[in-house]
């Protein structure tokens, strides 16, 4: 029996949250689908009826990110058990876990477990920072504890979980916080090169295509040279706007 992370997780919050739970079940191994990576074929992966999938992907003003759910729906589950998280940046996540498992079950996926867990904000860093810190990796170790319980327990994996979130979706917004390079940068190309929507044209690095970045991150979080950055005007903004809903800490949720 293996793990399957199918992980998008562009500035790795997602990916940490990822390994707190796996890192409990004693699998015989853990593979990993990248879906930040534009070039994999999505298609040629394989999944097994004993095997278990995790499907974890940040929430984008809540719901799940365009590109992530696009490379999601090109895989076929065949019916593997999965459990699917939803990180946030303790604001809200609104309707991403109901639209992630509506794309798990269309992807032929049986989701038999979800979690809302919270990281540090990719934006704005002083929400949730630091986080997922040491009690969110207790509780997140305990979710693991009841989920392998579950997983080891045929007829419960046949229920139906009652998750939070609406049908229709809320709307998508566009992308509005565009990084974009100073002085600093060295003409490297790693942005370009690990950019999950090919934003950034390695002729042109100094900027994104507005068209066509999701405001991920990424390329802030990989740029050796600290060179990109977005707007700290709106950035400001965004945070002044966010204060009241991020202030209060959120606990990561289980539903089973």
């Amino acid at each position: 029996m293996r793990i399957t992370q199918i992980i998008f997780s562009p500035t790795g919050g997602t990916q940490r949250v990822a390994d707190i739970l796996t890192s409990g079940w004693n699998f015989d191994a853990i593979d990993k689908v990248d879906l930040s990576n534009p070039k994999t074929d999505y298609s040629l992966f394989n999944f097994e009826e004993d095997d278990i999938a995790v499907i974890a992907v940040p929430s984008f003003a809540g719901r799940v990110p365009v590109l992530a759910a696009e490379r999601l729906a090109k895989l076929d589950g065949r019916k593997t058990p999965c459990v699917l998280i939803c990180v946030y940046g303790n604001r809200a996540y609104e309707d991403t876990l109901i639209e992630l498992h509506d794309l798990a079950n269309q992807s032929n996926f049986k989701v038999i477990a979800a979690i809302s867990a919270v990281a540090e904000h990719s934006i704005m860093h002083q929400y949730a920072a630091a986080r997922p810190d040491r009690q969110d990796k207790r509780q997140l170790q305990d979710f693991a504890k009841k989920i392998y319980e579950k997983i080891t327990d045929t007829a419960a994996c046949d229920i139906p979980l009652n998750l939070p979130g609406n049908r229709p979706y809320k709307k998508t917004g566009g992308s509005s916080l565009i990084p974009k390079a100073d002085a600093k940068c060295t003409h490297c190309g790693i942005c370009a090169d690990r950019c999950p929507a090919e934003a950034i044209d390695r002729n042109n690095l100094k900027v994104s295509d507005s068209k066509k970045c999701i405001s991920c991150m990424r390329c802030i979080a990989e740029c050796p040279s600290s060179a990109r950055k977005v707007n700290s005007a709106m950035v400001a903004a965004a945070a002044f706007a966010m204060k009241k809903a991020c202030s209060e800490r959120k606990e990561n949720e289980l539903f089973i």
